[in-house]
């Protein structure tokens, strides 16, 4: 007698292959058979007639942080199949952290992950996991290296002591212990992008040897970002790790359709050689972060005072429109995407309430200034807690991506407590199903649901996640391809995705009839 059996459905199993006929039973969370079960008895049947059945979708890209605790957590993500995400992205987890530069910290994530709530604890991943509510989906941590680095030196332009590197160390080292599913980088913001090369590698020497995924948000994807990715090929080589690259693209219209077949040639010939490389796309052509982050590294030094500070001097001004003007060194979004191609997501002042969803270009026009100076002021006032949507990107660059068999799918959903977030909190996983294997048949379904599924657990060591096989666990969705919409828009975005008949998290019922049932079955995921 199995607790579940869903019969009659076409089963795509995360592998790739093409879909078959086969019926799955579930008993004790975990799939127990596949195949012809005409003759088994289960306490409840499930007819997926006509639907295709899935392993549970899985991002392990998001900055759910702290959004976790949130009241409602949860619907934006099962109502597009995900049943696993994995938090600590980009070097900025919440986790671990305190001491003397914590509300530093606190201030820096605030943009990306909305205010860390004060019951939830910081200093050790072994606390935070324990302040954590019971779960809806599955939820894994990476520890975020540059937040550790932030936790033992601040965020001031330095070269590290040996007292911090063996600071750092041991902290890197008690997150792993504690669970940490791997390393994030976050080399495009402080205080990671003041290392150099040998410098970053000095500091990951903990993982040297080890089968511990490290994850990048490169120091440039712009017109740097292949240099960008030789730097982090050499990182990878040296200390004999696993490299993932997070959501590689290549900003810029100069660099539409030419830096990402390069980058992609250059991370499969280190696959060939036998390098344990992959990486991971988003299916939209703007991205979200911090406004901070069109400043170049040299304005991050010293935290959000110090930034502020520099932005009101006249004289440190008119050098930065110098550094904007010629882009050397680093992602010069500005230019990139242009005044009129970034647009403020999250604003905190009531007077900035009114350019909430307009472009910097706007935002300049209605107060009679230069879009510098009127960015410019605008941090100031806000003291840098600013999230932009910033368009940059090549939607033919995202299908060669998509293409590439060392990719997977993530949404890089950051959850900033006001505004408006970005559609891919909503409905990444719905986009790619409905727009790029539905509408533009850049992939197969069963290669679209492989994105979703085997390739990121793959990645990240999940084990018993992304396939439908007997003895993995049963976290499985059930939907019609055609009837999959995702809903939100940048200007509407907080609209949850449709279609999703049935999404099981650990054998029990998440989403019934396209309708959310209140079941919190999720588990925390440590390595």
């Amino acid at each position: 007698m199995f607790d579940i059996l869903i019969r009659g459905g076409s089963v795509a199993d995360g592998t790739g292959r093409p879909a078959f006929a086969a019926d799955v039973a579930l008993s004790g969370g975990r799939i127990a058979a596949v195949g012809d079960l005409r003759g088994a008895d289960a306490a409840q049947v499930w007819d997926a007639s006509g639907k295709t059945v899935t392993p549970g979708f899985i991002d392990i890209h998001r900055h759910a942080d702290a959004a976790l605790l949130r009241p409602g957590f949860g619907a934006a993500e099962l109502c597009q199949g995900l049943t696993t995400i994995v938090n600590g992205n980009c070097g900025l987890s919440a986790a671990p952290f305190g001491g003397a530069h914590g509300d530093a910290i606190r201030d820096y994530l605030r943009p990306i992950t909305g205010a860390i709530p004060p019951e939830l604890v910081t200093d050790t991943l072994t606390g935070y996991f324990a302040c954590l509510p019971t779960l809806p989906v599955n939820v894994g941590m990476l520890a975020g290296a540059g937040v550790l680095r932030a936790d033992v030196a601040g965020y001031e332009l330095e070269h590290l002591a040996d007292g911090h590197y063996r600071a750092l160390h041991r902290q890197l080292e008690r997150a792993l212990a504690d669970g940490a599913l791997g390393v994030s980088l976050g080399l495009g913001y402080a205080p990671e992008c003041f290392y150099t090369t040998r410098e970053l590698i000095r500091a990951l020497e903990p993982l040297a040897g080890q089968n511990i995924p490290l994850t990048v948000h490169m120091r440039q994807e712009g017109g740097g970002v292949c240099q960008s990715v030789e730097e982090m090929l050499l990182v990878a080589r040296e200390l004999r790790i696993p490299l993932h690259i997070s959501h590689l693209k290549a900003m810029g219209r100069d660099n539409w359709g030419k830096k990402i077949p390069q980058a992609l040639s250059m991370l499969q010939r280190a696959k060939d050689e036998g390098m344990d490389v992959g990486c991971d796309v988003y299916p939209y052509t703007a991205g979200s972060t911090q406004l901070l982050h069109i400043l170049p590294p040299e304005f991050l030094e010293g935290g959000m005072d110090a930034v502020v500070r520099r932005l009101a001097d006249p004289a440190q001004r008119q050098t930065l429109a110098h550094r904007i003007e010629t882009g050397d060194g680093f992602d010069d979004i500005a230019k990139l995407a242009g005044w009129d191609g970034i647009f403020f997501s999250s604003l905190h002042c009531p007077e900035d309430e009114q350019f909430l969803g307009k472009s910097i270009a706007e935002e300049a026009a209605m107060e009679h200034k230069s879009p510098l100076d009127s960015c410019c002021d605008l941090l100031i006032r806000e003291h840098c807690q600013v999230t932009m949507i910033d368009f940059m990107a090549a939607e033919e660059d995202i299908a060669a991506i998509l293409r590439s068999p060392l990719s997977c799918l993530i949404s890089d959903a950051t959850y900033p407590t006001e505004g408006m977030p970005h559609p891919r909190v909503y409905g990444s996983c719905t986009r790619l199903l409905q727009h790029f294997v539905g509408e533009k048949g850049v992939l197969s379904l069963e290669e679209g649901i492989r994105k979703l599924t085997l390739e990121p657990a793959r990645a990240l060591r999940l084990p018993g996640k992304g396939v439908i096989a007997e003895g993995a666990d049963a976290d499985l969705c059930v939907f019609d391809p055609a009837a999959l919409s995702e809903r939100g828009t940048y200007q509407q975005p907080c609209r949850t995705a449709e279609g999703m008949t049935a999404v099981f998290v650990g054998g029990q019922l998440a989403v019934e009839n396209g309708r959310l049932t209140g079941v919190k079955n999720g588990r925390i995921i440590r390595r």
